[in-house]
């Protein structure tokens, strides 16, 4: 019981987030990190649009594939592995995004994305 109700707030959570990412786009593109668009060749908005298609997907996936949860849990974790860079780089340029608006937040987030990954 407790786990299903984890993975659905879980799946909220991204949820929420990724339709964010379409909705406020300029808002998500302070975390990119530069070497990203020269390494992935996609500018920042393409990043902040395929990181939010990546995270509604995870969240549907969580939510409607319970037969495929291990998988989907491994794919989740390591999306939040793959974001820590940009999480970093947000803390280390001290830009704000909505809800992320002081360094102590910025700072704060970035213990816990082990718990999200564990998660």
């Amino acid at each position: 019981m407790i786990r299903a109700v984890a993975r659905w707030v879980l799946a909220a959570a991204l949820g929420a987030i990724g339709i964010l990412h379409f909705s406020g786009t300029r808002g998500f593109r302070v975390v990119v990190p530069e070497w990203a668009t020269r390494i992935s060749r996609l500018d920042k908005d393409a990043i902040v649009i395929a990181s939010g298609a990546a995270e509604v997907a995870l969240a549907a996936g969580l939510v409607l594939l319970p037969g495929e949860r291990r998988r989907i849990g491994i794919a989740t974790a390591a999306f939040f592995v793959a974001v820590l860079p940009g999480n970093v780089h947000q803390w280390r340029t001290r830009r704000s995004t909505p809800g992320l608006d002081t360094d102590a937040r910025r700072f704060g987030r970035l213990f816990f994305q082990p718990v999200l990954v564990a998660w």
